[in-house]
């Protein structure tokens, strides 16, 4: 029986005999059924392995028909997702949009863009070097979330784009039993693009139920001249309404820089560390680039968020303005938030078009 600890990443089992069954779905095993790997006679590979056969490398990836919805995994519960793995080309990552339903949920529990699932949201690729998320050269995308269910697990992705491209997956999981008290991996995605004159940026809001947020990514883009990192976040939780309980002293020192990450002097100093980083940049060209771009995560894997009625989250943008006042930004912010909770969960708000979520 795998144990979880109840953050989401089941640590510190690895060296204890289990009962459980280790299964995997991808383009070569699409059921992931035992010894039924590797078995394709067609698919995007036939073409290389036309001189081989059955066996080699016939069915790597799948190709993502425009306006299609493609499920990946349909799995029959008890069981756990451990690790994913995917990639697919930076220029499609805003229009890929990844959904997750469990136990035969009409709502999806996740539903993020592809990029921003994988704390790259402005479709470039930047390394994460994170415990829950890493991604690598060149563009390999890996989520270590551990993924519960009971009854089935079901794993989707939306092509928005108007072209076909492929898509390459693997998906790692477990058939085991599930304790009772194990919650349930949600991911949504939210984005103010501009944020209003002197509005926050609502992260998530309308969470019902029990459990604990364990992260924040955001795409931040900034839409003015200065230091932009001035606001505060705020964890609304069980009720609180005009007051959060939880909040934090500036943006920088959320995703656990300071002084507005300037290192050394002049610049921003990039960092990706196993629970908190600002790994992407990217500055103007002089050119078509216009403005400042910025990546940063925050997972709260050792301090997780914990509330047994309700959630909201909201965060400032915050900058200065003349004789030391702050000055409430318009800035383009796209941000990803990751909890556990007990279902049924709340349903989302409705994602948006595609030109609402577009990276321009």
């Amino acid at each position: 029986m795998t144990e979880f600890n109840g953050l989401g990443l089941g640590l510190g089992n690895i060296s204890r005999v289990s009962k459980a069954k280790s299964r995997s779905i991808s383009a070569e095993n699409f059921t992931g059924e035992k010894g039924k790997g590797g078995m394709a006679t067609e698919g995007t590979g036939a073409g290389p392995g036309r001189d081989l056969g059955q066996g080699w490398k016939i069915s790597p990836s799948i190709d993502l028909q425009p306006g299609t919805t493609t499920t990946l995994a349909e799995i029959e519960g008890p069981g756990v997702i451990q690790s994913i793995w995917m990639t697919c080309f930076p220029a499609h990552w805003r229009n890929v949009i990844i959904r997750m339903y469990w136990d035969g949920e009409e709502s999806p529990s996740v539903e993020v863009p592809f990029g921003d699932f994988f704390a790259n949201g402005w479709c470039e690729r930047v390394n994460v070097n994170s415990l829950p998320i890493a991604v690598n050269p060149a563009g390999g995308m890996n989520s270590y979330w551990e993924m519960p269910f009971r009854k089935s697990a079901k794993i989707t992705v939306e092509n928005r784009d108007h072209v076909v491209f492929p898509l390459y997956y693997q998906i790692n999981y477990a058939l085991t039993d599930i304790p009772e008290d194990a919650a349930y991996f949600h991911a949504q995605w939210r984005r103010s693009n501009p944020l209003k004159y002197k509005e926050v940026h609502t992260l998530v809001d309308g969470i019902k139920g029990v459990g604990h947020y364990v992260g924040t990514y955001i795409a931040w883009q900034v839409n003015s001249n200065g230091w932009w990192g001035e606001g505060e976040i705020k964890f609304y939780l069980d009720g609180d309404e005009d007051f959060a309980t939880i909040v934090g002293t500036g943006t920088e020192d959320y995703f656990g820089g300071a002084w507005n990450f300037e290192h050394p002097k002049g610049e921003y100093g990039t960092f990706s560390t196993p629970f908190l980083g600002m790994p992407q940049v990217i500055k103007p060209d002089g050119l078509y680039r216009s403005q400042q771009r910025f990546g940063m995560y925050r997972w709260h894997i050792m301090d997780p968020i914990r509330f047994e009625q309700d959630l909201k989250v909201t965060i400032q943008a915050l900058g200065w303005r003349s004789e030391g006042r702050y000055l409430p930004l318009q800035d383009d912010i796209a941000s990803t938030s990751f909890w556990y909770q007990l279902e049924p969960h709340a349903e989302f708000p409705k994602l948006g078009s595609k030109d609402d979520l577009e990276v321009i």
